[in-house]
């Protein structure tokens, strides 16, 4: 794929199922992963090694993990919190675990239930236990661009805890916007200081468009020179601890507008359109995607006969 393209990283089963009320079957979750693996995704948040009595909706991520069928290039991803849960994913056989701790400290203590400081000593020992496994890692600082309890986090502090996760030998950083509160200035700001670090190969973007700013966010950082993004089919997602928080950025409306930019992507947005359209079936409710709603800018009409 040419370097202006934009890689979507599909986290919808991850992200977006473990906050809904209703349990996705594991069945349905196999086969929508399967489908979203044919629209040609380098990579698949596929599940979380977390806790069934915290997160029940992610409850048979093992059993997700050994039913769908591995596509030949796409990156099979797990979110895991502890060292018990690497120990369950690399059982799993998953391609790539994925580490989250907030940069603030209050969203981190009432998400994961202890200090940042903790949560980074305990992916070190996270670290320790993949270290021989064939299993790849990514490090994410949640709450990048503002805390709702704290408001915006000092650059300063984001990037320290860029080089720990560097430290810590992690193959590739998130930046995430875990809240919905980044605007484009800002985000391309922390871009800048970031990537010097990162590289525009290992360092990936995750926004939530609670404010409405998600798909510009996203141009703001691709403009400076970022090109991996999470993104959830749908719009499905949001944040338990970030009050008024909508659902992530919506995988086939950045599809849809990378492509009306002439920004290649790899992905067949058609197919996403219509696994879009058959979510509400599965979480039993509306989805936020505009364009599985609207159709693409492409899909013409028939002029009305008033127009004759």
């Amino acid at each position: 794929m040419s370097s202006d393209a934009l890689i979507v990283q599909e986290v919808a089963t991850r992200d977006g199922f473990q906050i809904e009320p209703v349990f996705v079957p594991t069945e349905e979750k196999i086969r929508l992963i399967d489908a979203l693996s044919e629209t040609g995704f380098s990579r698949i948040e596929v599940s979380s090694f977390v806790s069934p009595k915290a997160v029940p909706a992610l409850a048979d991520a093992a059993e997700v993990f050994a039913g769908i069928r591995r596509r030949s290039g796409t990156v099979y991803v797990a979110l895991v919190p502890n060292p018990k849960g690497a120990e369950r994913a690399i059982a799993a056989k998953v391609d790539e675990i994925n580490l989250v701790a907030s940069v603030s400290e209050t969203h981190n203590r009432a998400n994961m239930g202890m200090s940042t400081a903790d949560s980074i000593a305990g992916f070190a020992r996270i670290m320790d236990a993949v270290r021989d496994a064939p299993v790849s890692t990514n490090a994410t600082v949640a709450t990048a661009f503002g805390c709702p309890f704290e408001g915006d986090q000092p650059v300063d502090t984001v990037l320290a805890q860029v080089e720990r996760y560097l430290s810590l030998g992690v193959d590739g950083v998130t930046l995430a916007d875990t809240t919905g509160m980044a605007n484009p200035r800002q985000v391309a700001r922390l871009v800048a200081r970031v990537l010097p670090l990162v590289g525009a190969g290992r360092l990936t973007l995750h926004f939530h468009n609670t404010r409405g700013l998600g798909l510009a966010n996203v141009l703001a950082a691709y403009d400076t020179g970022a090109r991996r993004f999470d993104a959830a089919l749908g719009g499905l997602g949001g944040c338990p601890f970030a009050p008024g928080a909508t659902g992530n950025i919506c995988t086939e409306d950045l599809v849809s507008m990378a492509h009306e930019m002439g920004v290649p992507t790899g992905l067949n947005l058609e197919a996403l359109i219509g696994l879009s359209r058959d979510l509400p079936r599965l979480v039993g409710h509306d989805v936020p995607g505009q364009i599985a709603k609207a159709g693409r800018p492409c899909d013409l009409h028939p002029a009305p006969a008033t127009a004759a």
